[in-house]
């Protein structure tokens, strides 16, 4: 029997709610990903407050709130304390965009789901990998490996490899197959048959333009918007896809001269910058190599101005200029006070770059304006009195449990039943105690015992216990060493850079210790209309949302036609689809039932299925003997061989491997590689030989052809029967050809 797998969705199935799944691979749950959407409801995490406890590891895919929202609060709340797994940039980054999400709701609201304590807890303790690094669990996960790959989505994003007994689970969701400015595409097609691929169907019904042509119309779109005297907002995640669209502005500007203000407002702006700059090795190999070449970080910004304060940009000279401004949903951050101040200019644009989270989209939308005001007059007193109160029973519960513990430290003497009598009348005291040569001898008092836990009636002293040699004492270098995390919390304390630094506007919310309250005022009734209305019914005011409003997609996801294709090509045993609108799911399973292997799943949230491989595998123990005489053979990342052995039950139930106790039958040779002709036409070229592709088959010099006969994969993923047929006279051309083919394999 195989692996077992058992596959069970927390979130994110049949629509575009954040993803949360839980996988138990032969016992060991596996959570992979754990996130929230930016409405931040407790009401989406009620099937994984049910799980919490029984989680092992947690897999996270993407620094996005999507991925990673809900970490925080399923420390905090549920209890979870299960390891956590993600790669450096999804570590840091999500980091800064948690900070981002508290504190632009705690500018706004009475925000108490978590604080910036309980992200810098559920933050700490994360481990980190690095690209393909094989991390070998421990303890009840013992035996199963897992692996992180570039998923091409945002930076650090992963696609996980789950491996247990040779068998791979594939964990890949938001992945991006194009090669974009500062991130290199998915690896997921050199994943070839795993055991079981989860994947999303997000974009399974959406069509891509090509990136030129898209990039040219987003460009001059905004390029427009600013010589007819408009602004243009662009609502961003906090430390994510905003990344790319830095890079395509700031190339833009530079290319056409543009002197119109570019303004990145976050109020993590500067911290997520100066992170990217120091990742420059985990974006594609251009801005890589134009570093190792030229020392240029193409992240050294000459165009783009980083403001972490609103009063700074409504300080800004007047004039057309570019905003990227958190949060992109506009549930609230930056972006969701300019849009209400920018809606009613026809000459504005506001051009959003990602899908909304909701499904089906609202036709009204209910706008609240919010801000922190101090208390004043009669507020300001009652709060006033009521943190003094809070204050006196503070101090009283100090001073009472003081006094409790300083009668438990004396406790009552239990080492004496004579108790010490002093008379308080006889000042003289006798000198029997004194020797003839007035010497001091010991006065032992009878009747007096100390109780075992008294203090000793002296001044503390402790004994110095270090070493020394002939240069003095000696130096233990692990005493002026500074651990990891208190680096982490130094360096990237609320919205600090990497220098330390506390940004203004994160600090002035943090250290603002006035009392303050949340006023707010709603603007109902947003009625999507051609002119777009808002009406306030409550000041009966006219907002009229005249601005320009369009979407080009900038989210970094394959497209509908690339998934499926991509899909064909890793042909998985067993596929799951999550993640995507109804009609997307459906779409797509259909398609992957036709076209890419027989067995798709797409289960409901809490609906537990079971992918466990139909393969027989079997644990074996190889005998000294059998392995003394076994040849290897190195084939990509692992070692192959030939071998004939007896199979024999031991006495403990295992499986042994014996040497046959007969000489074997000789077997047939087996060529064991994967040729691509493409690759081999390489590799004739540079043996000097004139090769070239005609009608789908290799010429090779004058007489010998090479063609493949067949298919490369059967549905089902199972590999079909494919042959190199080597066609021409027996020459020695054809000698030649066929020896340099069967280099390219390896012979058992």
């Amino acid at each position: 029997m195989g692996t077992s797998v058992q596959v069970t969705p927390l979130c994110g199935v049949y629509n575009e709610n954040p993803l949360s799944y839980l996988v138990s691979i032969d016992g060991f749950n596996l959570l992979l990903d754990c996130g929230w959407n930016d409405h931040f409801d407790p009401s989406l995490l009620q099937p994984l407050s049910r799980v919490a406890s029984k989680i092992d590891a947690v897999l996270l895919s993407h620094s996005d709130t999507l991925h990673l929202g809900a970490l925080t609060y399923a420390i905090k709340q549920f209890g979870m304390s299960a390891p956590v797994f993600c790669t450096e940039p999804v570590h840091r980054l999500g980091l800064l965009n948690m900070y981002d999400q508290f504190l632009s709701r705690k500018a706004v609201s009475e925000f108490d789901l978590f604080c910036l304590d309980d992200i810098d807890v559920a933050f700490q303790n994360i481990t980190r990998l690095t690209y393909a690094q094989n991390y070998h669990l421990l303890g009840k996960g013992e035996g199963i490996v897992i692996s992180p790959h570039v998923a091409g989505h945002l930076l650090g994003g992963t696609a996980w490899k789950i491996t247990k007994d040779g068998e791979d689970v594939i964990y890949a969701v938001d992945f991006n197959h194009r090669k974009e400015k500062h991130l290199n595409g998915t690896v997921l097609e050199s994943f070839v048959r795993p055991a079981v691929l989860i994947t999303d169907a997000y974009n399974a019904l959406n069509n891509q333009p090509p990136r030129q042509r898209r990039d040219r119309d987003f460009l001059e779109t905004i390029k427009r918007t600013l010589e007819a005297g408009g602004n243009v907002l662009l609502p961003v995640d906090s430390a994510g896809r905003v990344l790319e669209l830095i890079l395509i502005l700031e190339e833009f500007w530079s290319q056409n001269f543009l002197h119109h203000p570019i303004i990145y407002l976050s109020y993590v702006s500067s911290s997520t910058i100066d992170y990217a700059k120091s990742f420059l090795e985990w974006m594609n190999e251009t801005i890589a190599k134009s570093f190792e070449q030229s020392r240029e970080n193409a992240f050294v910004l000459k165009h783009i101005r980083l403001l972490v304060n609103k009063s700074d940009l409504d300080n800004a000279p007047e004039g057309p200029k570019v905003v990227l401004a958190s949060m992109a949903s506009l549930e609230a951050g930056f972006s969701h006070d300019i849009f209400v101040e920018w809606a009613n200019d026809l000459r504005n644009l506001v051009l959003f770059t990602e899908r909304g989270q909701s499904d089906p989209p609202p036709k009204a939308v209910k706008v609240t304006m919010s801000k922190r005001v101090p208390l004043v007059g009669e507020e300001l007193t009652a709060y006033e009195e009521e943190q003094n109160r809070l204050k006196k029973e503070e101090a009283l519960k100090a001073s009472i449990i003081k006094e409790e513990e300083s009668k438990a430290s004396l406790g009552p003497d239990n080492g004496s039943n004579d108790s010490m009598v002093i008379d308080s009348g006889n000042t003289q005291i006798k000198q029997e105690g004194v020797g003839m040569h007035g010497g001091s001898k010991d006065v032992f008092i009878d009747g007096f015992v100390p109780p075992s836990t008294s203090v000793a009636p002296m001044f503390p002293f402790y004994e110095n216990t270090s070493e020394w040699d002939d240069f003095g004492e000696v130096i233990n270098p692990e005493d002026y060493v500074i651990k990891d995390e208190d680096m982490d919390l130094g360096a990237m304390h609320v919205g600090g850079d990497i220098d330390g630094k506390i940004d203004e506007a994160s600090a002035s919310l943090i250290l603002d210790t006035k009392p303050s309250k949340v006023v707010s005022n709603e603007l109902t009734n947003l009625i999507m209309f051609r002119d777009w209305s808002v009406v306030d019914d409550v000041r009966n005011e006219l907002v009229l949302v005249k601005c320009s409003l369009i979407y080009t997609d900038f989210e970094g996801r394959s497209d509908g036609r690339s998934v499926k294709s991509i899909l064909g090509h890793v042909a998985p045993l067993k596929l799951v689809l999550v993640h995507g609108s109804a009609e997307a799911t459906e779409h797509l399973k259909q398609y992957c039932l036709k076209n890419v292997c027989p067995h798709v799943y797409a289960p409901q949230i809490e609906e537990t299925i079971d992918v466990t491989s139909d393969l027989c595998a079997y644990k074996v123990k190889l005998s000294e003997k059998l392995m003394s005489n076994v040849l290897f053979h190195k084939l990509g990342e692992y070692e192959i061989s030939w071998t004939d052995a007896e199979a024999e039950k031991l006495e403990n139930g295992t499986l042994s491997l014996p040497p046959p106790s007969t000489s074997p039958q000789p077997h047939k040779s087996v060529l064991v590689g994967d040729l691509k002709l493409a690759d081999f036409k390489q590799f004739l070229s540079s043996k000097g030989v004139q090769v070239e592709f005609a009608a789908g088959a290799l010429r090779c010099g004058e007489y010998v052809t090479l063609r493949k006969v067949g298919q490369s994969n059967q549905k089902g993923g199972v590999a079909g029967n494919q042959e190199i047929v080597v066609e021409g006279p027996l020459c020695e051309d054809y000698y030649k050809i066929r020896e340099y083919l069967y280099s390219q394999f390896h012979l058992l």
